[in-house]
C-alpha cells in the first residue's frame, strides 16, 4: 500500500508541475513580446476549459476507458500543444491564445481523473489523500522555481518547453499506474447526471444559495491577482517573478496543516469571511505598494495566499460536502467548481482585461496607475464579504461541525 501512495504521490507531484511551469508567467511572456492587451484571455481559455471537462468526463472518461489510459492520452495531447505555443505565438496573439485552449481543454479533465484514479486505490480517503494531494503543490512550487529561479524563464518561451517535457513525462508514467477501470463502465449516461440536475436542487436551500452566489461574485476580483499578480510583481522590482510568487503555494501548504485548528475556533461562516478578508487585504497591499514599489507588502500580499485560498476555496468543498448528500456528491462538487473556477474566474479575467486597458498608456511600462487598478477588486470583494457576513446564515452545518468535534474529543 505505500508503494500505491508513493506512485500516486509522484502522479500529483508531476500533474500540477505542468500547471505550474507555465500559468504563473505566460502574462510575463505576453507583456515581453508586446501581447499584454490579450493577457486576460490567456486566463479566460481556463475557466472556458473548466466549464466544458465535466461534460467529458461524464460522457467518456467515466464510462469507456481505463482511467490511467484517459490520463496517457490528455497528458500527451496537452504536451504536444505547449510545444507548438512559441512557434504560433509568431504568428499572433490569438494564435497563441488557441494552442493554450487546446492545452487546457486537455488538461483540465485530468484534474478530476488524477483525483478519481488516487480515490479508487486508498483505503482511507481522509487519512491518505490529504498527504498525497500535498504532492501537487510541492510540484507548482518547484516548477515555479525551475522555471524562474534556475531557467530564468519568466518572459522567455523555456516555460513552454518545460510544460510540454513534463505533459510527456505523466503522460508515459499514467501508463505505469495501477490500473483503474472507468468508474461507470457498463452504466447509461444520464443527462440528468451531466447537466447536475440532482445538484441545482440544491439551490432551494437559502443558506446555500447565498454560498453559491457569493463564492461567484468573490471569483470575479479574484481574477485580477491570477492574471496580473505576476506582471505587478515584475514592476515593483522582483526578479525570478515565478520564484517569488512560489511563496504562495508555501503559506497554502502552512495554513492546511493548520486548517483543523482555526476550523475548531472560527468555523464554517467565519473561515469564509476571513478567506474574503484576505482577499481584500491583499489587493490594499497591492494598491498601498504601487506609487513607491514597496516589494514587502507585495510580499506580504504573496504570503496571504495561504489564507485566501484555504480558507475559502477548501472550506467551500467541506462546506459543500456537508450539504449534499452521499449520491450527488461529485455533482454538487462539480457544481462549486463550475460557478468558481469556470463562470466566476472567467467572466472576472474578462472584466478585469477591460479594467487594465482603462489604466494603461504606452508600451514599455503598460500599466501606469496599478494603484487605481487593484483598487478596484479590492472594493468589490468588499462588497462582497459584507454581504456575505450579512446574509449568510447555516445553522445546520455549524451544529454538524461542533458535534462532529465533540465527538472527536
Amino acid at each position: 500500500m505505500r508503494s500505491v501512495r508513493i506512485r500516486l504521490s509522484i502522479m500529483m507531484f508531476l500533474q500540477f508541475f505542468i500547471w505550474g511551469a507555465w500559468y504563473v508567467t505566460v502574462g510575463n511572456y505576453m507583456t515581453g513580446n508586446g501581447m499584454f492587451d490579450q493577457v486576460s484571455w490567456a486566463y479566460t481559455v481556463g475557466p472556458i476549459a473548466a466549464i466544458i471537462s465535466p461534460f467529458f468526463l461524464g460522457i467518456v472518461a467515466d464510462r469507456f476507458f481505463a482511467t490511467e489510459r484517459v490520463l496517457a492520452a490528455m497528458h500527451l495531447l496537452g504536451a504536444a500543444a505547449m510545444f507548438c505555443v512559441p512557434y504560433v505565438a509568431e504568428v499572433g496573439p490569438w494564435a497563441m491564445i488557441a494552442c493554450l485552449m487546446v492545452h487546457m481543454l486537455a488538461y483540465m479533465p485530468t484534474l478530476g481523473l488524477t483525483n478519481t484514479l488516487a480515490f479508487h486505490h486508498i483505503t482511507d480517503q481522509e487519512r491518505d489523500f490529504p498527504l498525497i494531494r500535498v504532492f501537487g503543490t510541492i510540484g507548482w512550487i518547484v516548477a515555479n522555481w525551475v522555471v524562474s529561479k534556475w531557467l530564468k524563464g519568466d518572459a522567455t518561451a523555456v516555460q513552454f518547453y518545460v510544460t510540454g517535457i513534463a505533459g510527456t513525462v505523466l503522460a508515459v508514467y499514467s501508463l505505469t499506474l495501477p490500473h483503474t477501470p472507468p468508474p461507470a463502465a457498463g452504466k447509461k449516461a444520464s443527462l440528468r447526471e451531466i447537466l447536475g440536475v440532482d445538484a441545482l436542487r440544491m439551490l432551494r436551500d437559502r443558506p446555500f444559495s447565498v454560498f453559491i452566489l457569493g463564492s461567484f461574485l468573490i471569483c470575479i476580483p479574484l481574477a485580477a491577482y491570477y492574471a496580473y499578480a505576476p506582471v505587478f510583481s515584475s514592476k515593483v522590482g522582483f526578479e525570478n517573478v515565478a520564484f517569488v510568487m512560489s511563496f504562495g503555494q508555501i503559506s497554502e501548504i502552512v495554513f492546511m496543516v493548520l486548517m483543523p485548528l482555526f476550523f475548531r475556533f472560527l468555523g464554517v461562516k467565519w473561515m469564509l469571511l476571513v478567506g474574503m478578508f484576505a482577499w481584500v487585504l491583499r489587493y490594499g497591499l497591492f494598491a498601498a505598494a504601487d506609487e513607491g514599489n514597496v516589494q514587502w507588502m507585495v510580499l506580504l500580499g504573496i504570503l496571504l495566499h495561504g489564507i485566501c485560498y484555504d480558507f475559502f476555496f477548501v472550506t467551500g468543498f467541506i462546506y459543500t460536502d456537508k450539504k449534499c448528500s452521499n449520491e450527488i456528491r461529485g455533482q454538487a462538487q462539480g457544481l462549486l467548481v463550475l460557478v468558481t473556477q469556470g463562470f466566476g474566474l472567467g467572466m472576472g479575467a474578462q472584466l478585469v482585461g477591460r479594467l487594465v486597458t482603462r489604466y494603461t498608456s504606452g508600451t514599455e511600462l503598460p500599466v501606469t496607475d496599478w494603484g487605481s487598478f487593484w483598487s478596484v477588486p479590492m472594493i468589490m470583494a468588499g462588497v462582497v464579504m459584507l454581504l456575505f457576513a450579512i446574509l449568510f446564515n447555516d445553522r445546520t452545518v455549524t451544529d454538524h461541525v461542533e458535534a462532529a468535534q465533540d465527538t472527536a474529543q
